[in-house]
């Protein structure tokens, strides 16, 4: 008889068990996964249905405590998320880190092989200086750190450039 009753509680209200599962669980695997369970707890209540009320009713009761139960499981479950490859992390990759530090190191030692002239311009444009106030340090014209900044900037590119 139990079977029997699991049979029509499946069939008549297959529909109900999927409204009442996707209003717990939004996830497409997880509502399948959902569903199953209160299958099998179906088919374990059924033969405790007495018929003191509709099998509608009964089926939807059992689906709603085993949907409850399954939202205090989950609720208890740590978080756990997918990690995606493409999500930026928060800090620099320790790769990334290593290649900003070597290109750091170069730069510095290529800055300190051009000649002074060339040497001041750049240290100072790399701390921010604008052309005005680098003129104004160094007391120079305005036209002389705009020549010595292209100057200074070919050659560390030069000097940059992988062998």
């Amino acid at each position: 008889m139990g079977q029997t009753v699991f049979d029509l509680a499946l069939d008549a209200h297959g529909g109900l068990i999927d409204r009442i599962v996707a209003t717990f669980e939004r996830d497409r695997t997880g509502r399948e996964d959902l569903r199953q369970e209160v299958a099998l707890a179906l088919w374990r209540a059924a033969p405790s249905w007495r018929e003191d009320c509709s099998l509608r009713t009964f089926v939807a009761r059992v689906a709603h405590n085993v949907c409850v139960s399954h939202v205090r499981r989950v609720t208890r479950e740590p978080k756990h998320a997918e990690l995606d490859v493409a999500l930026p992390a928060e800090s620099e990759r320790p790769d990334e880190a290593a290649l900003r530090a070597d290109m750091g190191r170069r730069l510095a030692r290529a800055v300190a092989d051009l000649p002074p002239a060339l040497r001041d311009v750049a240290v100072l444009m790399l701390e921010g200086f604008s052309p005005r106030e680098i003129a104004d340090t160094l007391g120079v014209a305005e036209g002389a750190v705009a020549t010595r900044a292209t100057r200074a900037k070919a050659a560390l590119r030069a000097m940059m450039e992988p062998t």
